[in-house]
């Protein structure tokens, strides 16, 4: 057995690509599955982007997916599922319709218009070219993909966000079953690490300028501002600019209301690492992919898929750099 990369290609039957425009601070993100994988979805945030999110749950006819979107771009960034869609075709993979093959690729998108160049976004072609780059390899985690432009801590205006990406995780639950996830951070709040329930990235003081990374002082702590006057006052100008999506993944094989039920399970890694998380001015989506290769409790394994997004939600923050003027949690 192969040593584990702690990321979500850890997951046989699993490929993930990236695309980015590293000026433009836009991109999406890919994750095949080229023999298919029965889709589940939880969507929990207040401002959404998706699409094909109907298709995959319970009482629908389609079962399974071919890949899922991830991207940058607001809206605009669905545009990126053609490209996906062609690929896809070009290889023969797909839902038989009898006439073609229909690749099905739902998706969902994070707004990231504002701190990079507002007039290019994810397309087409850049969803072509993130399928082109998909492979069974560990992981690009930080500025990549749809984390290429993702911030955090949102509440006092971009200017005093900071900057995230895109992370994953793995773990090993036993019996050969891996689950995985792999998350874009662009929330409106700030996160934390579960373990020490300390702020590694969000909103930062204003004060903040000569201070070091995490210093007292050194964040603002949304929280805090949400219970002030001040912070009430300004939540209806709060950018609305946020959004954490992500897929887990995992082998075990699993009914459609199965998936559903680890996705909804999964937002729990957000709780756990997000302060606020599912807030009106996000668009929480977080996707279920299981690729039906050994058997496995569906309870199992949504317990240790709060874990991996967990995991993955810091890994986001830590590999990020420093970009559009933004400081990172782990400076260059």
């Amino acid at each position: 057995m192969k040593s584990l990369s702690n990321t979500i290609t850890d997951v046989p039957g699993i490929k993930v690509g990236h695309a980015q425009d590293i000026e433009a601070l836009t991109g999406c993100t890919v994750i095949i599955t080229e023999k298919g994988a029965v889709c589940g979805v939880d969507q929990r945030g207040g401002a959404p982007g998706t699409r094909e999110t109907d298709a995959v749950r319970p009482m629908h006819l389609v079962n399974e997916v071919h890949a899922v979107l991830l991207a940058g771009g607001s809206a605009y960034g669905l545009d990126a599922a053609a490209g996906v869609m062609k690929y896809l075709e070009e290889q023969n993979i797909g839902f038989n319709a009898g006439v073609a093959r229909v690749p099905i690729v739902p998706g969902a998108i994070l707004f990231d218009l504002a701190i990079g160049n507002p007039k290019i976004r994810p397309d087409a072609a850049m969803g072509y070219k993130a399928c082109e780059a998909a492979s069974i390899e560990p992981v690009l985690q930080g500025n990549v993909g749809a984390g290429t432009g993702a911030t955090v801590g949102k509440i006092l205006g971009p200017g005093q966000s900071m900057k995230s990406g895109i992370g994953s995780a793995s773990i090993d639950i036993g019996s050969g079953i891996i689950v995985g996830a792999l998350i874009a951070v662009n929330c409106f709040g700030d996160v934390v690490d579960p373990q020490t329930q300390k702020i590694i990235a969000g909103a930062r003081s204003m004060q903040a300028g000569p201070i070091k990374i995490g210093s007292d002082g050194y964040f603002a702590d949304t929280l805090n501002i949400m219970r002030s006057l001040a912070g009430r006052a300004i939540m209806g100008i709060a950018a609305r600019q946020n959004t954490v999506i992500g897929v887990v993944a995992t082998n075990a094989r699993l009914t459609k209301e199965e998936a559903n039920k680890i996705a909804q399970m999964a937002h729990n890694g957000l709780a756990l690492t997000i302060r606020p998380a599912h807030t009106m001015m996000d668009g929480d989506t977080l996707f279920c992919l299981g690729t039906n290769q050994k058997g496995a409790d569906v309870n199992i394994v949504g317990a240790f898929a709060v874990e991996a997004v967990a995991n993955a939600v810091v890994q986001a923050v830590r590999n990020a750099k420093p970009a559009g003027g933004l400081p990172a949690a782990e400076q260059e």
